[in-house]
């Protein structure tokens, strides 16, 4: 079976407790009842044995095979972190003794019908470096299923010929890829490409379709080869593109939503993330503060946007290219009802993103004063670009409240969505 995998995973290696972060902190960490005897057995007879029956404890209503979490420490930490920012379990015991989740982070593993592929989560600031600065970080390499470390959980995504929601999501998949790469479009029109893709396909490929099937499959596959060519034509990118730069829209709803993503996170996590909420006071108050005017906070995003210096703008395009085309490889949009729906909470993250990133301090100055020292101003715009996407990712990306809010945001669907998408795209 054929493995592969972005370059920028085949040059990870964790750095313990040289990471600004850790991933011992702020995430649930289920341990499923086979590992759990693997670490009882490991730690039997041990100073350790007490402390794991104590603290990894049954989880109500946990999903199966994850019927236990370790438990944290009042400040959010994992109990079995020590203080030199490293897993005692692992240091004692070896890798082998580790639930699932601690072992594979933040490696994540999908097996298509093509093969294994393994990518990352930016929850890792390691990960977000190597994703988002080197140029080459998102070219597919061929590895080892071993780069996943435990490639049997890979999740199964491969598509059955039952299933054509499934069954045509590599093509799908790779026809949003292509498209992400159109650098001679701006970011956000092809965002508002792929919402057309989306809308396009909403009247017949969709979760649970049934147009695929019996004497109609035929017609079907026909049709959705020749959306996806569509979609593939560099005249239709530039006449939506001609569609979406002629559209005027105000700004302030699209900086009240972001600001509304940050204050509802900021409220919800809990202790152990003082790095996240540091950051978001900081961002807040560049905009205006706790009772910012989402009008006054959008011109004076636009302002920075506009004040920042083409080398560094080039830059910041990279940053969201990467991440967007991350976010596909990472995320199976067959998760979502359509791709459509997929596409808009895509687009909901990237705007959160944006905001948060020109709310950052380094940027904020960048943008007011201008370096001429091209080179520093980048490092500088770079390591603000990580804590950023990291931090984000770690703490907003997956929470209930941005999905709840990206529900409500979306609408009924078809043209509506793809309506209120627009005034996230404002931003970008």
């Amino acid at each position: 079976m054929t493995a592969t995998s972005p370059r920028y995973m085949t040059r990870f290696r964790c750095l313990a407790q040289d990471c600004e972060d850790t991933c011992c902190a702020g995430l649930v960490v289920p341990v499923s009842e086979d590992r759990l005897k693997r670490l009882r057995d490991a730690v039997a007879g041990g100073p350790d044995a007490e402390r794991v029956d104590a603290f990894i404890r049954p989880e109500p209503g946990a999903a199966p095979g994850d019927e236990a979490v370790i438990a944290k420490r009042e400040d959010g930490h994992c109990v079995f972190l020590d203080a030199r920012k490293t897993c005692s379990l692992h240091r004692a015991y070896g890798e082998p003794a580790l639930p699932d989740a601690c072992a594979t982070f933040p490696r994540v593993a999908t097996r298509w019908s093509h093969g294994l592929e393994v990518t990352g989560s930016l929850a890792c600031p390691e990960v977000a470096r190597l994703c988002l600065l080197p140029e080459d970080a998102l070219e597919a390499v061929p590895v080892s299923e071993d780069l996943a470390l435990r490639p049997e959980l890979a999740r199964p995504l491969d598509g059955d010929e039952d299933n054509a929601w499934r069954r045509h999501a590599p093509a799908v998949r790779a026809t949003a890829l292509a498209l992400l790469q159109h650098r001679e479009l701006p970011f956000a029109a092809r965002l508002f490409a792929l919402g057309q893709l989306g809308l396009r396909l909403d009247g017949f490929y969709f979760q649970g379709t049934e147009v695929f099937r019996g004497a109609a499959r035929e017609g079907a596959d026909t049709l959705l080869t020749e959306v996806l060519h569509t979609f593939s034509a560099p005249e239709t990118l530039s006449a939506l593109h001609g569609g979406f730069a002629s559209l005027a829209l105000p700004g302030g709803p699209w900086a009240g939503i972001c600001a509304t993503v940050l204050k509802a996170r900021r409220g919800a996590v809990r202790s152990g993330s003082e790095r996240f909420l540091t950051l978001v006071d900081q961002v807040l108050a560049s905009y205006g503060g706790e009772d910012l005017i989402p009008d006054d906070a959008w011109r004076i995003h636009e302002e920075r946007r506009a004040r920042l210096s083409p080398a560094l703008a080039e830059r910041v395009e990279q940053y969201f290219r990467h991440h967007a085309v991350n976010h596909w490889l990472r995320h199976a949009f067959t998760d979502a009802p359509r791709v459509l729906d997929y596409v808009f909470r895509m687009v909901l993250r990237e705007a959160v993103l944006c905001w948060t990133l020109f709310g950052h301090p380094e940027v904020v100055a960048l943008c007011a004063e201008p370096s001429r020292d091209t080179e520093a101003a980048r490092a500088r715009l770079d390591a603000a670009a990580v804590e950023c996407f990291q931090l984000i990712a770690k703490h907003v990306e997956q929470a209930p409240q941005l999905h709840s809010l990206a529900q409500g945001l979306a609408g009924s669907g078809g043209g509506e969505t793809l309506g209120r998408m627009l005034v996230l795209l404002k931003g970008l």
